[in-house]
């Protein structure tokens, strides 16, 4: 087994189009998983422990996380829980600080696991993925990155190189129904972001992605409890659920719909 260790994003950039079949580790905490069960096996990784640029966290303006920065730094981040609270809890749910203290923001997006808890408030809180391979970068808005189960859109050649979310202009929450333990990763997760007098609401681990939907969000009546009963019953019926170890498809369905309301609720008590 070989390990390639780049110091910096244009050495890893170079070791991703050289080995694109070599898997990339940053934090490890899911890929470690993946692993230990057989599924994933190389003779080649490449390591992004030393590439310093990428664990540089601003908050000037709009809040640019580098892809290495460790979920404990969102949650704890004094700039992030004062300015973009509801992206801190959502990082303040993830399993444990033993975990968040090791897992990474560009490691949650790049595994595209249906059910871990930051991609539904970062869809939710327009978040955009910066990614670059020696061809040049781009950005890529969070719901258009993860398209499906363990799926993104990233050429087999790109990297995640940084997150930004826009400062946010209204509140924001974050409900996550756990099942099984205090550390569990989610059954149901909602997030739901008010910007202006409009609300976005993202609804995550119950299918392949998170799902939004625009044209239901577009009927929201502020602090009206029968308007977000309706939105909840009508998000819950337009998602094709999934059944595993932390509920079934039927169960998610009537969650969903309970935790949406209530998320609709709370973004304006």
């Amino acid at each position: 087994m070989t390990w390639h260790t780049p110091a910096t994003v244009a050495e890893a950039l170079v070791l991703r189009a050289e080995r694109p079949d070599a898997p990339v580790v940053a934090g490890g905490t899911f890929l470690g998983i993946l692993v230990r069960q057989g599924l994933v096996e190389a003779d080649e990784w490449i390591s992004l422990q030393r590439v310093t640029e990428l664990a540089k966290l601003d908050a000037a303006g709009d809040l640019s996380v580098g892809a290495m920065v460790r979920h404990r730094q969102l949650e704890l981040d004094e700039r992030v829980v004062s300015f973009w609270p509801g992206v801190s809890a959502a990082f303040r749910a993830v399993a444990s600080p033993r975990v968040r203290n090791v897992a990474t923001v560009g490691g949650v997006l790049a595994d595209a696991d249906y059910a871990s808890d930051p991609p539904s408030m970062l869809v939710a809180s327009r978040a955009m993925a910066e990614v670059a391979n020696v061809r040049g970068s781009r950005r890529i808005p969070i719901d258009e990155l993860i398209v499906g189960h363990y799926s993104t859109s990233l050429d087999e050649d790109e990297l995640i190189t940084r997150v930004v979310v826009p400062r946010p202009n209204g509140p924001a929450t974050y409900r996550k129904l756990r099942t099984r333990s205090q550390e569990d990763r989610p059954s149901t997760s909602v997030a739901a972001v008010v910007d202006g007098s409009t609300v976005r609401v993202v609804v995550g681990a119950v299918s392949d992605k998170p799902y939004h939907f625009a044209d239901v969000c577009s009927t929201w009546r502020p602090g009206v409890e029968e308007n977000a009963r309706e939105i909840g019953e009508e998000y819950a019926s337009r998602i094709d659920y999934i059944d595993d170890n932390r509920g079934s498809a039927a169960y998610r369905r009537k969650v969903v719909a309970v935790e949406v309301r209530r998320a609709l609720m709370a973004v304006v008590s």
